[in-house]
């Protein structure tokens, strides 16, 4: 490759990434935008519903998982959700960790579809994870923008 073109794409690229942080505004104390609460409640939901789930004798495939599993995600998603609502920046990017994941697992059921139930499901799980996945893209930015 041309190094000169290098050179310049790297140039244009840093300008156009300067102009974007420079409109960013970190968040105000206490401020915490829809997608942020959004998250911290679907991360709740998920953690808190699993254990009742559990409680209540859920099967998957006809067996009951193994409890440390149940109370691994459990603690996990809710360690999470806890972590978000204090706006904690290594939270918020693990939850879009755990929010790709999700989106992966459910394109790979949607390629294994065999009724009408597994090809409506999936496709809510996925653009609904990656439309929030793309939200919480600004957020995590103004989290880490410095105060001015």
């Amino acid at each position: 490759m041309d190094e000169d073109f290098v050179e310049r794409y790297r140039a244009r690229t840093e300008a156009r990434n300067a102009a974007v942080r420079a409109t960013l505004v970190p968040l105000a104390p206490g401020e915490r935008p829809w997608p942020l609460r959004a998250s911290v409640a679907v991360t709740a939901i998920a953690g808190i519903a699993n254990l009742i789930l559990y409680a209540a004798g859920a099967k998957i495939g006809g067996q009951r998982p193994a409890p440390s599993a149940i109370a691994g995600f459990s603690v996990l998603t809710l360690a999470l959700a806890y972590g978000m609502w204090r706006r904690y920046y290594p939270a918020v990017l693990g939850f879009m960790a755990l929010l790709t994941i999700v989106v992966v697992i459910f394109s790979l059921f949607l390629v294994e579809a065999s009724n009408l139930l597994g090809l409506l499901v999936p496709p809510v799980f996925i653009v609904g994870g990656g439309w929030l996945f793309w939200k919480l893209v600004r957020v995590l930015g103004r989290i880490q923008a410095p105060s001015r």
